[in-house]
């Protein structure tokens, strides 16, 4: 820091918070540390006692803390964002589409290692709108060393928060169980199914159904990859009684199945397999009466273009139960976070 005079400051970075008191009327910060001072603030300063003023002198090998700031956001921002202006060292990384939250949380983690900077984000894998905030960063110290920036350049991959877009896919629905196949009940799956992929903006361009009887399942399954349909959902017959097929029926289909099972209550009984590119979703029955589901955790990941593996599955473990709120707030909860 040095020290000026304030009629001689425009254009200078202040050190340090100015109050202003006006008796029984306001008391608090009138100009922030990190505030650039404009021609304007002089009389006002002056008005506050304000003669002389600490500013940031540059000093070679240290950076201010907005300057840091900018560096960091270039660093780690990739793709779907724009950014806040910057204030006090500030900046907010901002959707700039309907997409699906990315956080490369090991490099985040090494970020916030390093200290004095940080980064904070919303959790990884979060469905977002546009213009919702997600991430910001800022430095803690006023002037920062810029070695500690040349550190974080060097140590932690580039582009670790970005939004993935949400593509809509066309979509198969294959409700099976006797008891609906033979008009013993309404079919309640449909409606809640359709209700479910359209908010991702999807379009339901096949639906059948079938009995409990698997050769009946596989041959609906294989009209299903032979449609225009890139996602493909099985509806009953998941649980483990002896009459339900369709995880069996999924399996002889001779895809790659990834998972028969999630750490997710409710969604236990969640499959998940591919054939070729088309993804098969068998899904419980929690589905048709629970808020939320594994299915909710996954169908926007597939949408956005991700092959689910066994350890993303696994991975839903640590946040997989659902506290069915009487007001659900997801995905603005911990709920597969």
């Amino acid at each position: 820091m040095k020290t000026v005079k304030t009629i001689d400051a425009t254009g200078m970075i202040l050190c340090h918070d100015i109050t202003k008191i006006v008796p029984g009327e306001f008391k608090g910060v009138a100009f922030k540390k990190g505030h650039i001072i404009k021609e304007e603030d002089i009389p006002e300063l002056l008005k506050l006692g304000k003669d002389n003023l600490y500013v940031w002198e540059h000093k070679e090998g240290f950076l201010h803390e907005n300057d840091a700031a900018i560096r960091i956001k270039n660093h780690t921002a990739g793709e779907g964002l724009i950014f806040s202006s910057i204030k006090e060292g500030k900046i907010d990384f901002i959707a700039d589409i309907d997409g699906l939250l990315k956080i490369d949380t090991e490099e985040l983690f090494k970020i916030n290692s390093l200290g004095e900077i940080i980064v904070a984000t919303l959790h990884n894998n979060t469905p977002v709108k546009k213009g919702t905030k997600i991430a910001g960063t800022r430095v803690i110290p006023l002037i920062i060393d810029e070695n500690k920036i040349i550190q974080m350049e060097n140590s932690v991959k580039k582009n670790i928060i970005k939004i993935l877009p949400i593509k809509p896919k066309k979509v198969a629905v294959i409700t099976t169980g006797n008891e609906v196949f033979y008009g013993r009940i309404q079919d309640k799956f449909g409606p809640i199914l359709s209700k479910k992929v359209e908010e991702y903006g999807c379009e339901i361009v096949y639906h059948t159904f079938s009995s409990d009887d698997k050769e009946m399942i596989k041959e609906k399954i294989q009209e299903a990859l032979n449609s225009e349909a890139e996602l493909i959902l099985c509806t009953g017959g998941m649980s483990v009684d002896p009459d339900d097929r369709t995880p069996l029926a999924i399996k002889e289909m001779g895809g790659e199945l990834i998972s028969y099972g999630s750490p997710v209550l409710p969604g236990a009984m969640l499959l998940l397999a591919y054939h070729g590119e088309k993804a098969i979703l068998g899904l419980p029955g929690c589905v048709m009466h629970s808020k939320k589901t594994a299915f909710d955790l996954v169908l926007p990941r597939i949408l956005a273009g991700e092959k689910i593996t066994f350890k993303d599955i696994a991975a839903y473990g640590h946040g997989g139960l659902c506290l069915d709120c009487p007001i659900c707030t997801f995905p603005h909860c911990s709920f597969g976070k």
